[in-house]
C-alpha cells in the first residue's frame, strides 16, 4: 500500500463550487456565490482503482479575478497537477483558458504538469456556448484530459479528481520502475 501526496492547482472560473463538491464527496454545493479572493486549500484522499494505493490531493483553489491572481501566484508554490475549469455557458471563460495555461506554464518554468480541463455547468445546456468537441480538441493540444461536469447537479464531479490522482499515481509508477532499472542487478 502506497500513500502519495500531490499539490493540485485549481484555476480559472467556476472552480470553487467544483472544489467544494470534490472536498465534500458531492454533499455540499455552494448556493450563494462567494468569490475566492486568495487561496483556499482543501485535501481530498483518492483511492486508486484496482490497487491498495491512494493519493492525497492538496487542492489549491486560487482566485480567478485578474487583479488578485498575481498576489495569489506567489502562494501556488511547487504544484504537481493542474485542474483548469471553465463555464460551458461562457465562450469567454473558455477563451481565457489559453491565458491560464500560459500563466501556469510560466510559473512552472515550462515543466509539463499532468492535468484536466473541466467544462462545468452542463446543467445549463440551453445556454451552452462551448461545444464538447472544441474543448476536447483544445485540451488534447495542451496535453490535458477533458471532462464535463455539473457541480450544481452533482454530475461527474469525481471524474476529474480521479483522473488527476490516477495520472499522478502513474507518474509515481513510471519513476519507480526507472529507479529499479537503474539499480545494480
Amino acid at each position: 500500500m502506497v500513500k502519495l501526496r500531490a499539490k493540485c492547482l485549481l484555476v480559472a472560473v467556476g472552480k470553487s463550487a467544483l472544489s467544494h463538491m470534490f472536498h465534500s464527496d458531492g454533499t455540499l454545493f455552494q448556493k450563494n456565490y462567494s468569490m475566492t479572493t486568495g487561496v483556499d486549500l482543501m485535501m481530498k484522499c483518492v483511492q486508486i482503482p484496482e490497487t491498495s494505493d491512494s493519493v492525497e490531493l492538496y487542492i489549491v483553489d486560487s482566485a480567478g479575478k485578474q487583479t488578485l491572481v498575481e498576489a495569489c501566484e506567489k502562494m501556488w508554490g511547487e504544484v504537481s497537477l493542474l485542474c483548469l475549469v471553465f463555464d460551458l455557458s461562457s465562450e469567454q471563460s473558455f477563451a481565457n483558458c489559453s491565458h491560464w495555461m500560459e500563466r501556469v506554464r510560466a510559473h512552472c518554468r515550462g515543466r509539463h504538469l499532468p492535468g484536466v480541463l473541466v467544462g462545468n455547468k452542463t446543467d445549463l445546456s440551453t445556454r451552452r456556448e462551448v461545444q464538447a468537441s472544441v474543448a476536447q480538441e483544445w485540451a488534447e493540444s495542451q496535453g490535458l484530459e477533458y471532462h464535463e461536469t455539473s457541480a450544481k447537479e452533482k454530475e461527474n464531479c469525481d471524474a476529474p479528481i480521479l483522473a488527476l490522482a490516477t495520472a499522478f499515481h502513474s507518474l509515481y509508477q513510471e519513476h519507480r520502475e526507472t529507479i529499479q532499472n537503474l539499480s545494480p542487478g
